[in-house]
């Protein structure tokens, strides 16, 4: 028998709001996008703003119409990688196994560790108090003999809530929750199911799994079992980064091409950044163009491998300049990278400017790990220039 913990950290992005700025505490605190131009969906919300309907992915022009005198921000993404990183860090002292689902959420399979860890739900609560003593961070925890079961168990008391589901007991713990409590039943799902006269988990049970599979195919019968307590037992431990992208919405639609090519050069420069610290070059360039009329178009070209911000951005410029060829507004745009190969230097071995150029970019790395990613930027006009002044300040 599998243990399994399912770790969900409580309103991820507000906690670390408020751990920037302790004023937000107790206030209805909304991550996301910005409610004077309706543009964007709550990323995160408080359990005061949910208190007036709020929740995540819903429309942010909803939101503010609910709770228009919730406090709404943008967010630091690079402070919440930087939690996330430090939580990961306090679980591997503990887990043999870790798998981390997303940003603020992470499975731990502590199989035979009672000896070591003792009461399993001991356990929990002391992890649940270290992460709240060393990071300011709550978080909610399941327990349970797979990955779905422990999942739907850390929903079952946030905030700050431990749920242990008792072995060759699912099926019963999960009956008498409604349909849409197991992971992946949506809204259209759950509309499907309730058109069916299926309301709870326990009316999955009361019927055949060959319903399902006519009803549903392969999902319905992977629904069917999820309802008897089955799920996936051991964790995916090793992922490989299939791409690196960043991508923007605008607050209004954009016509000028100035401000495409500023943002989309921003856009390129976190990118790159994510694969130097990484060690990492790519050799295809992938960008993605979304009109006002939500038309999405996305074009792609591989060049010889790099992680050079210059040679990113004019390949990605170059791509979607060539894609952009109506004249309406643009909603979106987006500039990615794949095929992934190990950072090697000997092509350069003889190229006094090329290996100065990547000693630089490295440079630039570490200060920007170190101070922010925007404590060094560079500017679109002066590469050569910003070149040379910043191998004479890391003389290199």
């Amino acid at each position: 028998m599998r243990t399994i913990f399912h770790l969900d950290l409580d309103a991820f992005f507000v906690s670390v709001e408020r751990i920037l700025d302790p004023k937000l505490n107790g206030k209805p605190v909304i991550v996301g996008g910005d409610p004077k131009y309706g543009r964007g969906v709550v990323a995160a919300c408080s359990y005061e703003a949910r208190v007036f309907g709020l929740h995540s992915a819903m429309p942010i022009r909803t939101a503010y119409k609910l709770c228009p005198h919730g406090i709404y921000l943008h967010g630091h993404g690079d402070e919440y990688t930087r939690f996330s990183q430090a939580v990961k860090n306090i679980l591997e002292q503990y887990a043999p196994l870790i798998e981390q689902a997303s940003i603020d959420e992470f499975y731990l399979d502590m199989t035979g560790t009672q000896k070591m860890s003792g009461s399993m739900f001991g356990f929990a609560s002391r992890l649940q108090k270290e992460i709240w003593d060393k990071l300011g961070l709550p978080c909610s925890i399941g327990i349970g003999s797979n990955k779905t079961v422990a999942k739907i168990g850390s929903d079952c008391m946030k905030p700050k809530g431990i749920t242990y589901i008792i072995p060759g007991l699912e099926k019963e713990f999960l009956a008498p929750m409604p349909v849409e409590t197991i992971p992946g039943v949506g809204k259209v799902m759950k509309q499907s199911l309730n058109e069916r006269g299926i309301y709870l988990i326990n009316d999955i049970t009361k019927l055949p799994s060959d319903y399902f599979g006519t009803a549903f195919g392969k999902y319905g019968i992977d629904l069917w079992r999820k309802a008897h307590g089955e799920g996936a037992e051991y964790l995916t431990i090793q992922r490989t980064r299939k791409s690196i992208s960043r991508e923007t919405t605008f607050d209004n639609d954009v016509t000028s091409e100035e401000e495409l090519r500023n943002t989309l050069f921003y856009l390129t420069g976190k990118v790159a950044q994510s694969l130097r610290k990484r060690a990492w070059e790519a050799s295809t360039i992938d960008i993605k163009l979304r009109y006002t009329d939500f038309q999405t178009l996305t074009r792609s070209k591989t060049i010889k491998q790099t992680d050079d911000d210059k040679i990113i951005f004019e390949t990605a410029w170059d791509l979607m300049k060539k894609a952009r060829t109506r004249r309406v507004g643009v909603r979106l745009i987006g500039v990615g990278v794949t095929n992934f190969s190990p950072l090697t230097e000997q092509e350069y071995l003889f190229e006094d400017y090329e290996i100065k150029r990547k000693k630089m970019l490295r440079a630039v790395t570490k200060v920007r790990d170190k101070f922010g990613y925007e404590s060094l930027m560079f500017g679109r006009t002066q590469e050569n220039k910003e070149l040379r002044g910043m191998e004479n300040y890391f003389q290199i």
